[in-house]
């Protein structure tokens, strides 16, 4: 076996092990899911899975920071449908809400997430994700006038918490009514912000 196929072997053990672990977590919750159920559901030994990851908090900062990935992306994309920094805003906004009231991603990154890694590890990854988005068109927002001359920081938390917690509740209830009346209470936030 060449060195790039075991690499290959060894990226798509990873991988299994990253999707499989995903899948229980979402379902069950970090807590009832054990390290035996993962690499059953992945065909691979223990010492496989620790081949790749320390424990179990490993592999898990591993799954949250896949689907942290994939919310900062879908912002991303969302907020690049619009050219003009407003409309990012609204739109990335809107398409967090949205991924983040999926059942798999609430569980994973909104509850499990803060309580597996602590509030600061849970954070640090947040920020790399879809807070920078926010925090980058807020920035522009100032800086065009768009929005008062304020500091962004505080404004960048205070924005994401308040979409935290809508996607909590929203996930929460499972009625697609809250995520339309979350989004509109949300629009009618981000417009008291504009410069008047």
């Amino acid at each position: 076996m060449t060195s790039g196929t075991r690499a290959q072997q060894r990226d798509t053990t990873r991988q299994t092990l990253v999707d499989e672990a995903r899948r229980l977590f979402a379902g069950r919750g970090y807590g009832e899911v054990g390290l035996s159920a993962v690499v059953e559901a992945a065909g691979v030994t223990k010492g496989a899975l620790y081949h790749h990851f320390d424990g179990k908090a490993q592999l898990f900062r591993a799954v949250l920071a896949q689907v942290q990935a994939e919310v900062g992306d879908a912002v991303e994309v969302a907020a690049a449908s619009r050219t003009d920094a407003w409309g990012q805003l609204v739109e990335g906004c809107g398409a967090f809400l949205v991924a983040a009231t999926d059942a798999e991603v609430r569980q994973i990154m909104l509850v499990d997430g803060p309580a597996v890694l602590g509030w600061e590890g849970w954070r640090a990854l947040d920020e790399a994700n879809s807070a920078r988005h926010l925090h980058d068109v807020l920035t522009a927002l100032v800086e065009d006038g768009t929005i008062a001359q304020q500091p962004v920081e505080p404004l960048t938390h205070l924005l994401s918490g308040a979409m935290n917690e809508a996607a909590l509740w929203v996930a929460g209830t499972g009625r697609g009514a809250d995520l339309d009346a979350s989004r509109a209470a949300l629009l009618r936030l981000l417009e008291g912000l504009r410069a008047r």
